[in-house]
This record gives C-alpha cells, sequence and structure tokens, in this order.
C-alpha cells in the first residue's frame, strides 16, 4: 500500500498483476506478490523504490526490482521472439503501454488479472475471472502464446494444482509446440508443482501426456503407455495408468517429511515401473514382469539425469530414488518370508537406503492398484507395508543404518598399523553387529581381536 500511494504520488499507477491476484480471487493465499508500475520512467521508479529499503535488481534480458523476499516490482513490458528457446525474446520496457497490451503477453487469462491496491479495482482484459468460475485454463493470445515452450508444461502443472479443464483451442496450441528446447531446470520447475504442489499429481500427468509434452520430453514415461500390467484382470489397466494412481497414493503420505525426501518419494513412485518396458511378457498364460525391479535401474538414471536432479538440500535424492526403485519389492518380499527372516536383512536393507522412504513407496504402489478393476483383488491392502515399518522402526533402522561401534582408530589402540586388513577387519565386525551379534563397543572390539589373533584376516 505504501509503494502504491508512492507511485500514485509520483503521477504512476501500480497494479497487481499475475498469481497473487488470481490466487486471491480463487481465495487461496499468496506468497508473492508481482506489481506493474505504469506511468513512471525506469529511472525514477529504481529511485522511488530505494525509499523503501534494499532494491535488487534481476533478470538478464530485462529488470525486475525485488523489494525484500517476496515482492517484485516492473514496468510493463512488450515481447517478440528473436530466437529458438524459452530466453529467446527481446524484451523492451515501456511504462506508458495499455494495460490491454501489457495483460495481453501473459499465458493463460486467469493470469491476466490486474489489481488496484488503493481502489479494488479488478482489472480484466480478457475475462480471465470467468475462466476462473468455470475452472478453465485458456491462452490469452494464441499467436504469441505459441511462442513460450514453457507454457505447455504450465498449462499441465496448473491443470493439476487447481483441478482445472484446458480450452480445446489451447489444448491443439500445445500439441503444436516443439519442447526440446527446454532447460532441465525449467522442465524439472514445471515437473515438481506437479509431483508436490498437485493434491492428484495424476491430473498433471494424464495432461502431459494429452498436450504431447510426454513423448517429447520423458521417454521413460511414455515408455509405459499401454503395457499390460501384471496380475491385472482387464486391458484397461496399464503400467502408466497404475503409475498415476500411484502418484496419487504417494501425495497423500508424504506431508511430514522435508522437501528433499518428498521429491525423492514422487521420484520413485513415477520411476518405479519403469523397467516394466523392457520385462512384460505373457508367460504360461499370466502377464508377467519379471526382474522389472533391477530393469528400472537404468531408465532412471537416465530421467534423473536429463532432468539434472542430484543432491537437493544436501540430500542425494539421486542415490536415494535409484536403490528405492530397485528395492520397492522389498517390503512385500519380507512380508513373506517373516517367520525365517532374521533382524539383519532390515539393517542391512537400511545400508542401501531410507526404509521409511521405501516404506511409503511401496505402500503407495500397493493402493495404487485400487482402481475400478481391480477393486475387489485382496491383496490391494497395505498389510505388508504396515508390518515392515513397524518392524524396522522397532529395530531403530527406519531412517538409517546402525552406526558401526568399531571404528579404525579402534583398531590402532589394539595395535595394528592402517593397511588393507582394517577394511576387511572393520566390515567383518559391522557384520556381526547387523546380525545382532554385537551389540556394544567392548564387544566389537573383543570381536575384532579374535579375528587378528586368529589369523581369520
Amino acid at each position: 500500500m505504501r509503494l502504491a500511494r508512492a507511485v500514485r504520488d509520483a503521477g504512476g499507477r501500480a497494479l497487481l498483476v499475475g498469481g497473487c491476484v488470481r490466487d486471491a480471487l480463487m481465495g487461496r493465499a499468496s506468497k508473492d506478490w508481482d506489481v506493474e508500475v505504469y506511468g513512471v520512467a525506469p529511472q525514477d521508479l529504481r529511485a522511488l523504490l530505494g525509499r523503501f529499503g534494499r532494491v535488487d535488481a534481476v533478470g538478464e534480458a530485462f529488470t525486475v526490482y525485488k523489494l525484500g523476499a517476496h515482492l517484485d516490482v516492473s514496468i510493463p513490458r512488450r515481447e517478440r521472439k528473436a530466437g529458438r528457446g524459452h530466453r529467446g525474446f527481446v524484451i523492451e520496457g515501456d511504462p506508458h503501454m495499455s494495460i490491454a497490451e501489457a495483460a495481453r503477453r501473459r499465458d493463460f487469462t486467469i493470469n491476466a488479472i490486474l489489481a488496484d491496491p488503493l481502489t479494488d479495482e479488478i482489472i480484466d482484459p480478457f475475462d480471465g475471472r470467468t475462466d476462473i468460475e468455470r475452472r478453465l485454463l485458456r491462452a490469452v493470445a494464441p499467436e504469441t502464446f505459441v511462442e513460450d515452450s514453457l507454457r505447455v508444461l504450465r498449462a499441465a502443472q496448473f491443470a493439476a494444482r487447481f483441478e482445472f479443464d484446458i480450452e480445446p483451442a489451447t489444448v491443439e496450441l500445445c500439441r503444436t509446440i516443439e519442447l526440446t528446447d527446454l532447460p532441465a531446470e525449467r522442465i524439472w520447475g514445471e515437473l515438481e508443482k506437479i509431483l508436490l504442489r498437485a493434491q492428484r499429481p495424476s491430473i498433471g500427468f494424464e495432461w502431459l501426456a494429452k498436450l504431447n509434452a510426454t513423448a517429447q520430453l520423458f521417454p521413460e514415461v511414455q515408455a509405459l503407455v499401454g503395457v499390460p500390467q501384471e496380475k491385472d484382470w482387464h486391458p484397461e489397466g496399464p503400467v502408466d495408468v497404475h503409475t498415476w494412481l500411484v502418484l496419487d497414493r504417494a501425495r497423500e503420505l508424504i506431508d511430514d517429511l522435508p522437501y528433499a525426501k518428498q521429491v525423492a518419494v514422487m521420484l520413485a513412485s513415477l520411476c518405479h515401473d519403469f523397467g516394466k518396458s523392457a520385462t512384460t511378457e505373457f508367460i504360461e498364460g499370466r502377464i508377467r514382469s519379471r526382474g522389472h525391479d533391477e530393469a528400472g535401474v537404468a531408465p532412471t538414471i537416465s530421467f534423473l539425469e536429463r532432468l539434472k536432479i542430484f543432491t537437493l538440500d544436501g540430500y542425494d535424492v539421486r542415490a536415494q530414488v535409484i536403490e528405492l526403485v530397485r528395492l520397492h519389492l522389498k517390503p512385500g518380499e519380507f512380508y513373506k518370508q517373516r517367520k525365517q527372516l532374521g533382524d539383519g536383512a532390515f539393517r542391512r536393507l537400511a545400508r542401501s537406503c531410507e526404509l521409511e522412504l521405501l516404506y511409503r513407496v511401496a505402500r503407495a504402489d500397493t493402493l495404487g492398484r485400487n482402481a475400478p478393476w481391480v477393486a475387489r483383488a485382496k491383496w490391494f491392502d497395505a498389510v505388508p507395508q504396515e508390518w515392515f515399518i513397524a518392524r524396522a522402526r522397532e529395530l531403530e533402522v527406519a531412517e538409517h543404518a546402525p552406526a558401526p561401534l568399531l571404528l579404525g582408530r579402534h583398531l590402532i589402540e589394539l595395535g595394528l598399523k592402517p593397511s588393507p586388513r582394517f577394511g576387511r577387519i572393520l566390515s567383518a565386525v559391522y557384520d556381526l553387529q547387523l546380525d545382532g551379534r554385537v551389540r556394544t563397543l567392548a564387544e566389537a572390539q573383543a570381536a575384532a581381536r579374535r579375528l587378528i589373533n586368529d589369523e581369520i584376516m
């Protein structure tokens, strides 16, 4: 409000625009606000903003001024396509543009609404409010919409987050756009919103397929289309449909996790059946996908590398996702073997991946079979997964494997000099610890002495 008053006093007009206006009209809270300033020259605007505190200028092609962490200020601008790619635009700022002309460059009508904070006037040159009421995504200007390939992915993520439909003409526009010019970070930015900010990510992935984005950007996902599902009773349940159901169930299981682990669970749920396209076959009268867990590792690595997903917030998401895909059947296998299974199996499995996350991926996989065509299947419940995580928590290995009791410094204290024997002794004693045969440091040291004295190593 202070900024809007200062702009008014300088002879201009400051208008809220874009997502913050859309969210307010939809009854949603916003974390960030965009302000477009009309009637004030850029150099005068920069000086005016300086009265409100520190101003950071960002943007290579066109300057956006940031006030604090959540307020972005710019002047109206026109864009002209001048090269290939999401950034291939010539951008010209013009504080004297009309509001309608400035709004025309925006993607969807629901994002082309402005609001005057001083008068509460809503300015809606392209009838975005009606589209909000109709729950519809519609391109503002077809001739400029197709110039920005990122808008295809934005259409899918908005449709998923808001559970909106997409206008048929806009769908056809999206289907004509080449997406191979998009950089990995922009693709991931939209995919992340589908996975984490939508309550039903399946909607986003269904739209990615309809908009011709999956075929262009995600060959590992495209390969799932139409692959018959093992144990499905009818052909209406291919692997891609099962995967969308799994994503929706996984999304229900992650709200208590930190961000990086949410990403790991959702990506593993998306990738968990990547191996089925290569392993599914008709054997002995049944559809089988033998070894699809191991076969899914290579396409998962390819998928993650293309999106440049490695470490987030210091957490090795890439390594975790790969292991979750490889091991996603283990909770069910452990349950079947529970009468013969020792505690060491849990402790060793915890060395490969985080069992708390593995439980959630496996549970989503099981619950994702609860579709109309398998509604009567007795194996759709999550009893094996609940048993698995209860046992892992009881053994205190749900989040990480036990730390080794015996360390290199302990071997030095026993009189050994650093050598290749160190690793062999430490590994042997750690194996005893995982099996529960060594429970204290004293027991670990005693075991090391026996190994040394018996010259087993």
